[in-house]
């Protein structure tokens, strides 16, 4: 048995056991995760810590992704200087939030991920190929996993004990100016970071019925 061989083995023994030991997430977690957790929109004067963020990035980047792409790129906009850089790109709504907030992340994806393909999955050496001669292919991937990724990313904030406070409401031509200039990356969201103002936050809005989104064929 070769080397690749016996990682596959040891693969299937390690997902075996971890489902024998933990077969479902506890109702306290799934609380946390997402059943009870809240989009924040007010933030505590308590800083997170670069150690904090690579450890969320490092339960993050764990998340499937097709072919593991894993497109998503990240800036921690954390200094007040990055602050300023970064607020003109907000609508105005936003701009307090951002401000006030211990971290901001611009949560991008890479659109000629597939260069890092080579390293990443080594199953296939001629997956770069799939997508370097097919943009429409390749941005649809990129946009779908690094959407994917900045799904797992909230999650993996609100694991470690962070709050979360995602936004849409900025230009992304200007971010990308200003954060990702000269690069094949483009952002996806904002994604506020911290520990949260409770008294910020109001009821929760309605979700939709299993019934009203879903059928079982």
């Amino acid at each position: 048995m070769n080397d690749t061989d016996q990682a596959d083995a040891q693969a299937r023994l390690d997902a075996a056991a971890l489902k024998e030991r933990v077969a479902a997430a506890d109702p306290e977690t799934m609380a946390l995760l997402l059943v009870e957790a809240r989009t924040h929109y007010g933030w505590r004067d308590r800083p997170v810590s670069e150690a904090q963020l690579r450890d969320l990035y490092d339960i993050a980047k764990m998340g499937p992704t097709s072919m593991n792409q894993q497109p998503m790129r990240l800036v921690f906009v954390r200094s007040a200087e990055a602050k300023e850089r970064l607020a003109p790109a907000l609508m105005e709504a936003n701009v307090p939030k951002m401000m006030a907030a211990p971290v901001t992340a611009i949560i991008g994806y890479d659109k000629a991920f597939y260069d890092r393909l080579p390293e990443v999955f080594p199953p296939n050496p001629d997956a770069r190929e799939i997508f370097a001669g097919n943009e429409a292919l390749a941005a649809a991937n990129a946009f779908r996993n690094g959407t994917l990724q900045g799904a797992y990313f909230m999650i993996a904030a609100r694991a470690i004990g962070l709050d979360t406070g995602p936004m849409s409401g900025f230009d992304n031509a200007k971010v990308d100016a200003e954060f990702f200039a000269g690069t094949t990356v483009t952002s996806n969201f904002l994604c506020n970071l911290g520990y949260a103002d409770e008294t910020r936050i109001f009821r929760r809005l309605p979700r939709f019925d299993f019934d009203q989104v879903a059928r079982i064929e």
